[in-house]
């Protein structure tokens, strides 16, 4: 009961000095405010762009390996030339790892040429993502398929001509119908739909997407673009790892040894062979981020710190004009905790009045439109804005509330 009366006590003793002093009391909480609203500004700016770049990078799947000719980054000092003479990676190679791989869940090949057009009578669509993928492609990736299904074993062993087509893609050819089992072409060559993907939206970096993208067998793929070790549209493989496999790494080296090993590689020889892995992007982004948080850091501190000056100038203030009140108080019984709190808690409050408008400050921020960046206010990040106002409000008020527990209430009472 005694602390429920102190925090209401406290309560209205801070909205009282709102009142009496406003000016004062507003300027004195402008530094916490602006150092609330620095600090978790730039924390939900970097969380919400890690989100939104995960979503826009989420196409390249998760706990999965890619072998590749060209590496995701350039290693520092090595030559490129000796990228661009590595040969591209082929269906051979990938029906070999299916074969021996003992650490992969699932494995997938396909190869993708961009800027395709593809035509409907005499409807047209340019800028399409044409791909060719083996069977399970939709293990490795997230296809979303709404209506209709995905390929059979047998459409992949004769190559048939069928396709499954994004959101864009309809739209543009089959605007008012249902585009199952109707036909588009591309290069002249006819394909049947089968199947249509749930429309994915824009994504932050306009990163490529099912909306713009038609999938057919590879086989099917191949009767228009050649993929050879040497020449032709480049291929890839894909391969997810197992969940006991932490960070992929028996996974790794068991696709790193039997590439070499296909691939006749001598132990002397370097890789002629990219394997990737999609974290490297968020790592090489990480720096960023880091930069981010360290100036929110850096310019909300030097706020909090005048905030925190302001809010203890008012403490002070406070102190020398209860002091009466104080004596009276300590006259009739009123332990030295009982004042300590009294005006530690009224400290608190004023910290967290201005910290509250920090983060209301940061919550009007995302409903800001920012194109396809969208910005959110974790509840993590408003924790954490809580707690380091109730951190400055303890900073500012313990010695203005030592003092004041620590007043003779004889003396106290005769300031008046």
């Amino acid at each position: 009961m005694i602390i429920i009366r102190l925090i209401f006590e406290s309560f209205r003793f801070a909205l009282n000095a709102l009142r009496q002093n406003l000016l004062r009391t507003i300027l004195s909480l402008t530094g916490v405010t602006i150092g609330i609203f620095a600090i978790i500004a730039a924390l939900t700016v970097v969380d919400s762009l890690k989100a939104n770049i995960e979503d826009s990078l989420s196409f390249l799947g998760s706990d999965v390996i890619y072998v590749e000719k060209w590496p995701m980054l350039m290693t520092p000092n090595y030559p490129w030339w000796k990228y661009y003479k590595r040969p591209q990676v082929i269906y051979t190679e990938y029906e070999y790892l299916e074969r021996n791989l003992s650490k992969a869940s699932a494995i997938t090949f396909f190869s993708v040429t961009g800027g395709r057009t593809i035509k409907r009578e005499s409807s047209s669509i340019g800028g399409i993502n044409f791909w060719g993928a083996t069977e399970n492609h939709g293990d490795l990736f997230e296809l979303n398929i709404i209506d209709g299904r995905y390929f059979s074993n047998r459409e992949f062993n004769y190559a048939t001509n069928v396709a499954i087509i994004g959101h864009d893609v309809k739209v543009t050819l089959f605007p008012y119908e249902s585009p199952l089992g109707k036909e588009i072409k591309i290069k002249g060559l006819k394909y049947t739909v089968i199947g249509l993907m749930k429309e994915a939206g824009e994504t932050l970096f306009s990163t490529p997407s099912n909306d713009e993208s038609v999938i057919v067998p590879f086989g099917s793929f191949k009767k228009l673009y050649y993929t050879g070790k040497r020449r032709g549209v480049g291929a890839n493989i894909w391969i997810k790892g197992m969940e006991n496999d932490v960070g992929l790494i028996e996974l790794e080296n068991e696709v790193r040894g039997l590439m070499r090993n296909f691939r006749g590689l001598r132990p002397k020889d370097d890789d002629n062979f990219a394997i990737n892995r999609p974290e490297a992007i968020m790592n090489s982004l990480q720096g960023i981020f880091d930069v981010l948080t360290m100036a929110g850091w850096f310019i909300g501190i030097f706020s909090i710190l005048v905030g925190a000056f302001g809010i203890a100038n008012i403490m002070f203030v406070t102190v020398s004009e209860r002091t009466g009140i104080i004596g009276i108080q300590k006259s009739l019984g009123a332990k030295n905790y009982f004042i300590l709190f009294q005006f530690l808690f009224e400290a608190i409050f004023l910290s967290l009045i201005g910290g509250g408008f920090g983060l209301l400050l940061v919550y009007a921020a995302t409903y800001i439109p920012l194109g396809s960046f969208v910005l959110t206010l974790m509840v993590k990040n408003i924790v954490l804005g809580i707690g380091i106002s109730t951190f400055v409000g303890v900073a500012a008020g313990i010695i203005p509330a030592l003092m004041a527990a620590r007043l003779d209430p004889v003396v106290a009472i005769r300031s008046n």
